[in-house]
């Protein structure tokens, strides 16, 4: 049973009454605690930064993290299409604390398969990965700044290298909270939180700030190989195991769901993390960090508030899998009006420290953007939030309904950002971002996911879990 609709026999305390308003389960306090770690140690970092940095160090750190957020396009979205399968697969199975595996023979099989062909997929990708980065980030930075090459030559190498060797480790995490470790994965995101704040801080304060987001990186990778170390008894034996090819109808069940989240994955990338370097190109790295530091903080308060959503992504698709259709409805819409009123509340605390830190530390408040551009921020990452919740919905039905829409919000913002850059600055960048993302993204998302919801479930008959990704997904 899904650990949010677990009861117990004794009567209610205030504390039960409380976690269930907030829509409180293990999984959200682990994974929202990790954000909110990541948020305290991230004011921590921007004050470190501020103190060690320059302008245009803060730049140059800004640019190396959405260097970094290029690793979906190398991903192609398969970390979600694991997690999916692996719920809808885990509904015929029982796993047991030594790690043996027991129910439907062919359900076994299938979870080997996608298990060792995620593991050899993210290998491969991670080798082509290291190399166009490297080879693309040194002729952008040397293009740019031809003469700090000291600056950000091995920063950039060793977090490129860190960024590989994490990002093949990811699809096991994937797949462990896919099998049901929900609130075990929460946990262990939680403790690489704790780990990469503690070692960006030693880089910020021996003075090697540029390489704080390698040691991040290091440290996620740390904490996340000791979970699949603890559960090698589970991992171990699907990896060896023998498994027929042809269990899975790749093209049909894989890749028609795959290559959709693959694009609207990479137009994330155009959505959300395109405007540092793009400010570092056409108004140099001090407008850049501004931007990257400002982005930084709302998408932390972003990350807190979509925890909520995020933690139910296996649920969502194991209620899928039983056409349990009004429980999976109840489940979401009691999850939304949560997080929707945590972010307001965190919204509010992030402009009242806005206006102090302006007010109050005049040495701070020229690292950040103007408050108009902040707000802009805040109201586009509110309208998002409901974008990125009606998507967790929909795919749960193992299809992406947000293909089109994602390629031409994508295409919308670059334009806009490209043409308001140079003009304008940060302000016209917020306002394209706004403009296209928090008006435009959140009226085509809200139409789909209510189109869709009533074709899929008008009928409660309907298998959705085993329609064809083409049949019920073609936007």
């Amino acid at each position: 049973m899904l650990e949010t609709q677990e009861t117990c026999a004794r009567a209610p305390t205030w504390l039960d009454t409380v976690k269930y308003r907030a829509g409180l389960d293990r999984a959200i306090v682990y994974t929202a605690s990790a954000r909110v770690l990541q948020g305290a140690g991230s004011v921590v970092t921007v004050l470190l930064l501020v103190h060690f940095l320059t302008k245009v160090e803060q730049g140059y750190y800004y640019t190396l993290w959405s260097l970094v957020a290029l690793q979906v396009v190398f991903e192609l979205g398969f970390s979600f299409v694991i997690l999916q399968i692996a719920a809808h697969e885990r509904v015929h199975l029982e796993f047991h604390a030594n790690g043996f595996i027991t129910g439907d023979d062919r359900a076994h099989q299938r979870l080997a398969l996608l298990l060792q062909r995620a593991v050899l997929w993210y290998l491969i990708a991670a080798v082509v990965m290291g190399i166009a980065m490297i080879a693309g980030a040194t002729h952008f930075f040397a293009m740019r700044q031809a003469g700090d090459a000291s600056l950000w030559t091995w920063p950039l190498r060793v977090t490129v290298i860190a960024c590989c060797v994490t990002f093949s480790i990811g699809p096991v995490l994937s797949f462990l909270e896919g099998t049901g470790m929900v609130a075990i994965v929460a946990r262990t995101r939680f403790l690489q939180a704790f780990v990469a704040s503690g070692l960006a801080w030693i880089a910020m304060g021996t003075h090697h700030g540029l390489f704080a987001p390698a040691m991040v990186l290091t440290g996620q990778g740390a904490v996340a190989a000791w979970l699949i170390f603890q559960h090698r008894r589970l991992l171990l034996p699907l990896m060896r195991k023998v498994t027929d090819a042809g269990v899975i109808d790749w093209r049909v069940e894989v890749w028609q769901f795959q290559w959709r989240i693959a694009v609207s994955w990479i137009c994330d990338y155009f959505i959300f993390q395109m405007f540092t370097p793009v400010l570092f190109a056409f108004r140099g790295p001090v407008e850049a960090g501004q931007m990257g530091l400002s982005m930084s903080a709302v998408t932390q308060l972003g990350g807190i508030v979509l925890a909520w959503m995020s933690t139910k992504a296996a649920p969502f698709g194991s209620l899928v899998a039983r056409r349990d259709f009004d429980s999976l409805d109840r489940l979401f819409f009691r999850t939304l009006r949560q997080s929707l009123v945590i972010f307001a509340g965190g919204a509010t605390l992030l402009l009242c420290a806005f206006a102090l830190i302006t007010m109050g530390f005049p040495r701070f408040a020229g690292r950040i953007v103007s408050w108009p551009v902040f707000s802009l921020l805040l109201l586009t990452a509110a309208s998002n939030h409901v974008v990125q919740s009606f998507a967790l919905y929909l795919r749960a039905h193992k299809v992406e309904p947000f293909l089109l829409q994602s390629i031409v919000v994508a295409t919308a913002t670059t334009i806009l950002v490209l043409l308001a850059v140079r003009p304008w600055g940060t302000i016209g960048v917020a306002l394209a971002y706004f403009a296209t993302l928090g008006i435009g993204g959140l009226l085509s998302a809200w139409t789909i996911f209510f189109r869709m919801r009533a074709r899929w479930h008008g009928a409660k008959t309907v298998a959705i879990a085993d329609a064809h990704p083409l049949e019920d997904g073609a936007i």
